[in-house]
């Protein structure tokens, strides 16, 4: 835990301290842009009040007639003692000048026409300073300077450009000489130094740079300490109170052993707000687990008993196998499967005589421990009125008037009860709203069992006559009956399995011996269901003739 508070601390600390540096350099950085465009603006307009003055003491035509002939006229010399009056007068101004710009190439790019000199230049050394009309400059200017002054030729208005050079930082105003058909023929320019204003503004950059990190040193140091006394401190008692409950619910036997401290915040605003709900939270918890004690406790117990009844109601259904080992006229498997602990679907099988065999498959409506204790009603009831009685239909109609009779919980059981005669193969049969059987033939050939007249369910009402239908089973059929947990199973899309899937199941495995039949289905089921739950219980038992009885 150490390491987080060093690690929130720190994250909190740079946070801030990068947040301040940032919003304090970008106000910086506003300030010097907008100092620089103040001077820059200055400037231009500075220059362009020169240029626009200047540009009245020429003559287009005339200093194109000058630059063809390479000869100086009156006018000429006029424009030229103007640009010595200006230099003269304007100290700011380092060069004023009137240049031909011929190309962009690195020599012979441009061609003097004049500039403006000094009479202390003149006296220094004029042919340094003055230039001679028509001659190439060689290598004076630079291949990207010279395309400025192209630029500035083919301009509508007065133009500007910065050229930082071996002497310092110039900044040049420029202003196309045209004739009389609009045609530029030269170029007037002026070139201030930026030299000073560079050092200015270098000046004014580490001055606020400097101020800048005094300003963010001590913002930095007062937001921290209010995120110390306000968020910081705060967050770590409410870690420590959490610690402490988290360590007391590792060795606690019993709630009252959790720990819960008061944080003791009381900053007004979130932070406090987040305290009172852990707070009530840990308070929350420890009543929580209480509780849990209690239900879990009841739960065990109730998960006891529940498992108890499984094994009361898997008992309650015949399970070994074989069956009837002493008859090989048939052979016989069932298996049952709840969704829930117990479960509303049963099986039965049981000799009547020694002659008849009664099967039953039946789904008592809705699930768990209602429905597993109507199952255990119904099942001994069928069987009670089955002994000596070989008609299902009136096996039902006697078992459904006992069952309607205070039926308050207004459960009913769909049955399928069958009654085979081992001599002859011949089945008598009532379907009580159940699934149709299927008749597996030796050849594999199914038929859907589908009665005369189908019934309602057993127990809706008193007073039902059931119909008995009759099929018959030679050597090598198989009957197979079975619950809707089978066709109804559901897999993750909604998507049933259905009676063709058990149907084209069946066509292919029906040689199988039952007690490898029933799993394999089982199987395919689970197969098609995958991770789906399982919302019903899966029934199934299988007879098969092997030879009628003698």
């Amino acid at each position: 835990m150490e390491n987080k508070r060093k690690s929130i601390k720190r994250v909190l600390f740079t946070g801030t301290t990068v947040l301040v540096l940032v919003v304090s350099l970008l106000m910086g950085a506003f300030g010097l842009f907008s100092y620089v465009n103040t001077v820059l603006n200055k400037d231009k307009a500075y220059l362009r009040d020169i240029l626009q003055l200047t540009m009245q003491y020429i003559d287009g035509d005339d200093l194109e007639n000058c630059i063809e002939t390479k000869q100086k006229s009156e006018k000429y010399e006029y424009a030229q003692n103007f640009l010595d009056k200006v230099k003269e007068n304007y100290d700011d101004i380092e060069y004023i000048y009137i240049i031909k710009p011929l190309n962009a190439n690195d020599t012979n790019n441009i061609m003097d026409v004049m500039a403006g000199i000094t009479a202390e230049e003149k006296e220094e050394d004029f042919e340094f300073y003055s230039v001679e009309l028509g001659k190439l400059n060689e290598d004076g200017y630079s291949a990207e300077v010279a395309g400025q002054y192209l630029k500035g030729m083919d301009a509508d208005d007065i133009t500007y450009f910065s050229n930082h050079t071996e002497f310092g930082y110039d900044y040049t105003g420029m202003v196309p000489i045209r004739n009389s058909n609009g045609e530029s023929v030269a170029l007037l320019a002026i070139d201030i130094s930026m030299n000073e204003i560079a050092k200015v503004l270098m000046t004014y950059a580490i001055g606020t740079l400097v101020l800048i990190v005094l300003i963010s040193l001590q913002a930095v140091n007062m937001v921290n300490k209010w995120l110390k006394n306000r968020v910081i401190d705060p967050v770590l008692r409410l870690e420590k109170v959490s610690e402490a409950f988290v360590e007391s619910s590792h060795v606690a036997e019993t709630p009252e052993d959790l720990v819960i401290n008061d944080p003791d915040i009381h900053t007004g605003d979130e932070i406090e707000s987040l305290s009172a709900a852990m707070s009530d939270m840990f308070v929350g918890m420890k009543n929580y687990m209480s509780s849990l004690l209690t239900v879990t406790k009841d739960k065990e117990k109730i998960s006891a008993e529940l498992n108890v009844a499984t094994e009361i109601q898997a008992s309650m259904l015949p399970r070994i196998f074989p069956a009837f080992p002493k008859r090989e006229e048939f052979d016989l498997f069932a298996s049952m499967d709840p969704a829930l602990e117990v479960g509303g679907d049963f099986y039965d099988f049981f000799l009547i005589d020694e002659y008849h065999l009664a099967l039953v498959v039946a789904d008592v409506s809705g699930k768990g421990v209602p429905a597993a204790l109507f199952m255990a009603i119904s099942k001994t009831l069928i069987k009670d009125r089955a002994q000596g009685c070989l008609d299902p239909a009136t096996i039902l109609y006697n078992v459904n008037n006992q069952l309607s009779e205070g039926n308050d919980a207004d459960l009913f059981v769909t049955v399928w009860l069958g009654i085979l005669d081992l001599r002859s193969g011949d089945m008598h049969y009532t379907d009580a709203g159940h699934e149709y059987p299927l008749l597996i033939r030796a050849d594999g050939k199914i038929d859907v069992v589908k009665p005369d007249k189908k019934k309602p369910p057993v127990a809706t009402m008193e007073g039902i006559s059931y119909v008995t239908s009759e099929l018959h089973m030679d050597p090598g059929d198989t009957i197979f009956l079975y619950t809707d947990g089978v066709p109804e199973a559901t897999n993750s899309s909604d998507t049933l399995y259905g009676m063709e899937r058990l149907e084209q199941f069946m066509e292919a495995n029906y040689s199988l011996p039952l007690e490898e039949m029933l799993p394999a289905v089982r199987k395919d089921v689970d197969v098609f269901v995958g991770d789906a739950p399982q919302f019903d219980d899966l029934t199934m038992l299988a007879l098969r003739v092997n030879s009628f009885a003698k």
